[in-house]
């Protein structure tokens, strides 16, 4: 394909992710020039016919300056305190430039467990389309008021993607402050050279992609990456782009090669297996080569006879990673068995665990319908 951008012109429902970087004006709050640019270009794709969900960082980084602090926080309730204080101006920037052009928002606030329980992952997926059903822009962000560190995303990349897979969007759109992903880091090599196009799962593109942390966010070019990779799961493309340029958004929906576009290249997983995915597993099961073999191959549920070593804590129906005996993972899923009971049954027979436990409830230790393979 010559110009694999031109792909993106007829998809409709597109998620655009802009950062603290991008928002803020160091010493002087938020950039209510970028937010009104971008809400127009918002506009613009909309009049398009194009569904719009916006991931907005910027938060801490409004409430740092309304605070008058000049470097991030590194103590949580102080990132808290600023989060609470910046919320309330970033939202009613983007309330106010969209009433300009019609536009009604919703404030969509998140936090990991929300995504992890099934129970408000259903609920948050039918909140969100049901307002693009609606017409409304949702702008979502982290719940930094009330996230805590095991429950974090980390950083807005991805919480854009897991809000990618949470609305099937077609296309992830991460704004930066650079033009896309280059081979080498253009601020120290001059000629680097830009990434126009690749599958998302290539693994040449870690060495690509190095940490970095600036004074404002937390994201760099390797939570990109790895968001891309996400959002790909739902079979979502991401385009890593400029947020500098107030026509590239355009530019993009037109077709131009712009931005480093990072596509899906295997099959999308169903809505539940990106939720097991999103899970933050609790124990670790080690498989035998016939049980890697079987769930791989012939798509079937695990049995305990093919478990070798259980790792951890768990109870039933939480989520553990399944290893092979390199310990390299293989597949994630939900037990029916909690860790100290599948220590007990691993290596023997279905037809053995009522003789082992005094009861059976499944014969299966993860059955295939709750289990995701990698």
């Amino acid at each position: 394909m010559e110009n694999p951008h031109q792909q993106l012109v007829n998809t409709k429902r597109w998620v655009i992710k802009i950062g603290s970087a991008l928002l803020t004006r160091v010493g002087e709050g938020l950039d209510l020039d970028r937010i009104r640019w971008l809400t127009g270009e918002i506009a613009l794709l909309r009049e398009q016919g194009k569904e719009i969900v916006l991931v907005t960082s910027g938060s801490v980084a409004a409430g740092m300056q309304e605070l008058g602090w000049t470097e991030r926080p590194n103590a949580l309730h102080q990132l808290q305190a600023a989060a609470s204080v910046g919320q309330m101006g970033l939202i009613q920037a983007y309330s106010s430039e969209c009433k300009k052009h019609g536009i009604h928002t919703a404030q969509i606030l998140l936090t990991h467990s929300d995504l992890s329980d099934r129970g408000r992952y259903l609920n948050a997926r039918s909140a969100l389309h049901s307002l693009l059903e609606l017409g409304v822009l949702p702008v979502v962000n982290e719940n930094d008021t009330i996230a805590t560190e095991e429950i974090r995303f980390g950083d807005n990349d991805t919480l854009a993607a897991m809000t990618a897979n949470l609305v099937e969007a077609d296309v992830l759109v991460i704004l930066t402050d650079q033009d896309g992903l280059f081979d080498s880091d253009p601020r120290q090599n001059p000629d680097a050279r830009m990434i126009a196009a690749s599958a998302a799962s290539n693994p040449a593109l870690d060495a690509m992609a190095g940490e970095g942390v600036g004074a404002l966010g937390r994201g760099g070019m390797a939570t990109k990456l790895s968001a891309a990779r996400r959002a790909a799961r739902s079979g979502a493309a991401t385009v890593i782009m400029s947020g500098k340029e107030p026509e590239n958004l355009q530019h993009l929906a037109s077709g131009v090669g712009i931005g480093t576009l990072l596509w899906p290249d295997n099959e999308p997983m169903t809505a539940r297996q990106q939720w097991l995915l999103g899970h933050n597993p609790k124990g670790k099961v080690i498989l035998d080569a016939g049980a890697v073999s079987v769930i791989r191959q012939q798509g079937r549920s695990i049995l305990p006879v093919g478990i070798t070593n259980v790792e951890g804590e768990f109870t039933r129906g939480e989520l553990v990673v399944c290893a092979d005996q390199s310990g390299n993972e293989v597949a994630r899923g939900l037990v029916n068995y909690n860790a100290d009971e599948a220590r007990r049954i691993m290596g023997h027979a279905s037809k053995d665990i009522e003789s082992l436990l005094g009861y059976e409830d499944e014969p299966e230790l993860i059955h295939r319908d709750n289990l995701v393979v990698l």
